[in-house]
């Protein structure tokens, strides 16, 4: 479809013309930051009403193509490769090999990592984080706050929150780099092995805060990620709260087939 040809059809005006501009992003014929064109050159050019650009710019938003700035306007996105999550980032080959779980998954879909350590220090556990920990609301634990970027984009955002009595005589635990192999790492070397991992998985729309933490445009979808680490005594030892743009990850899991 050429800019501004927006045939009459069954399809709504504002889809044909977020269609139209979809199409120019994806092709390449936008760039990435470069400016979308104003409401009023996007009436002018398909010859529409300003309620109609408007829903075409939403539906570019909610796809994720564009993010809107106040004050600037609208801009192409910036679209690393996407990721994929795979359960095999917790195997305890990487860890030996001094890989945290996002170092291991960021080699095997390409792309500069990097993180940002927000936080490290005692915080009482929120009732949803202690119930899976096992212990009481308001209980002293360790959080670690971290934003990963991967080509300098935010991509996601977690805290991981591990009982006081297991981390105290950990030292490596409150430093911002806790060493090769991440925390997991530090919590079998000092005795507690993991046995198993269960995520839980969400999706839903970001908050003011996550969206701002992670440059995504208002309303735009993120996964909501939650994984409890069990040590082969059966205790809970970390649970890791996770906020994910939604459009930069793919979820990959493995399951045994036997009972």
């Amino acid at each position: 479809m050429a800019t501004g040809d927006v045939t009459s059809s069954a399809k709504a005006k504002y889809l044909q013309i977020a269609d139209d501009l979809a199409a120019q992003i994806r092709s390449g014929a936008r760039k990435p930051g470069a400016p979308v064109p104003s409401e009023s050159e996007l009436m002018a050019r398909y010859g529409v009403a300003s309620g109609t650009v408007r829903k075409a710019i939403a539906e570019l938003r909610a796809a994720q193509l564009i993010e809107t700035h106040h004050g600037r306007g609208s801009f192409v996105r910036s679209r690393p490769p996407v990721q994929r999550k795979s359960s095999d980032r917790f195997r305890r080959a990487h860890r030996k090999a001094g890989k945290a779980a996002y170092l291991a998954e960021a080699e095997q879909s390409g792309g500069t990592p990097s993180v940002t350590v927000l936080y490290v220090g005692p915080v009482e556990a929120p009732a949803d984080i202690a119930e899976r920990l096992n212990v009481a609301a308001g209980t002293k634990v360790l959080a670690r706050k971290r934003r990963y970027f991967r080509d300098g984009v935010p991509t996601e955002e977690a805290t991981s929150y591990l009982p006081w009595d297991v981390v105290k005589d950990i030292p490596e635990m409150f430093a911002e780099n806790p060493g090769g192999g991440g925390i997991y790492a530090r919590l079998e070397e000092h005795g507690h092995m993991l046995a198993e991992f269960i995520e839980t998985v969400k999706a839903r729309l970001a908050t003011k805060a996550e969206a701002t933490a992670l440059a995504l445009s208002p309303g735009a979808p993120v996964i909501h990620l939650v994984r409890s680490a069990f040590s082969d005594s059966g205790r809970v030892v970390e649970v890791c709260d996770t906020i994910m743009a939604a459009d930069q990850f793919v979820l990959d899991y493995r399951f045994p087939a036997r009972d």
